[in-house]
This record gives C-alpha cells, structure tokens and sequence, in this order.
C-alpha cells in the first residue's frame, strides 16, 4: 500500500490573506523516517520533563503529538527546530492553479502566512495519525492516553541530575 497523501488548499475568502487559493501537496513520511522524527520527539518532550504514561505505546505518534501540545512550555527552540522543520519534508507546492496534479518542493515564498505554515503542520499530523489537535474536532478518543475524558495530562518532573 502506498503512503498516504493529500492535497490542502487554503480557502481564499480572506482577501488579505496572501495564501488564499494555493494548493500544497502532502505525502506521509516513510515508516523509518517517521519512527525516526517520533523517538526524537519523544526523547526532547522527556528532556523537557515531560512524564511519558504508562499507556502511550498503545496511543503511537497520536499520543506522542498530545504529548508534545501540553508539552511545549518546557521544550527548548533548538531540540524542535530540527522535527518542525523536517515537518515540511512532506509538503511539495502546486504552482499551477489549474492543474493540482503538478508538484514541486517548497521554495521559501510558496508560503507567505503564519498561519499558512500552521494549518500545514496540523494537516501533516493527521496525515501521520489521523487524528486532530486538541481544539479541533476529534473523530474518537479510543486507544488515547486519558482516553476517558479526551485529554491527558504531562506530569512534569525534576531534571536528571
């Protein structure tokens, strides 16, 4: 079976917003990669403080992003930069609005919004989990840490020493 994919236009009913109408192409990480970019992940969230639940390995890369939500006041810029920017592997540019089917890497003014790159990042995450981002509407909470209320919560600890 192929990775997953999908194709994520910006809705152009904002006419301020310079990303209105540009379509961007998203592919799902190999298996290796996404292992990869998850422990790494997991290893920043733990130098962080982050208490990893007992349940988390039955919640995969889903439990790991909610991690990483509640997570993200103890993470340091220099351990994510790396894992948001290689976020951005997955996404190609459809520069020919007429034609979706044409793909090319991101150059740096393919995206002119914050808020373009951040849709972009929830939208590469779903692609991986199949899940939503806590706020947004959630298909099931089944087989998630804390999975009774829809949320868990990071107990944070002291650092090693």
């Amino acid at each position: 079976m192929a990775r997953r994919e999908k194709r994520v236009t910006i809705p152009s009913d904002d006419p301020e917003n310079r990303d209105g109408g540009k379509t961007y192409f998203l592919k799902e990480m190999p298996a290796t990669q996404a292992e990869d970019w998850a422990m790494r992940a997991l290893l920043a969230l733990t130098a962080a403080g982050a208490e990893i639940p007992d349940d988390l390995e039955g919640a995969g890369m889903a439990g790991l992003a909610v991690m990483g939500v509640q997570a993200l006041t103890g993470l340091k810029h220099a351990d994510v930069k790396p894992l948001m920017d290689e976020m951005f592997t997955c996404v190609q540019a459809c520069p020919d609005r007429g034609n979706p089917n044409v793909v090319r890497p991101l150059v740096e003014d393919d995206i002119e919004e914050v808020q373009t790159r951040l849709l972009l990042r929830k939208e590469i995450l779903q692609l991986h989990v199949g899940f939503s981002l806590p706020g947004a509407p959630s298909k099931s909470t089944s087989g998630m840490p804390g999975a009774a209320g829809g949320v868990s919560r990071i107990t944070r600890t002291s650092p090693a020493r």
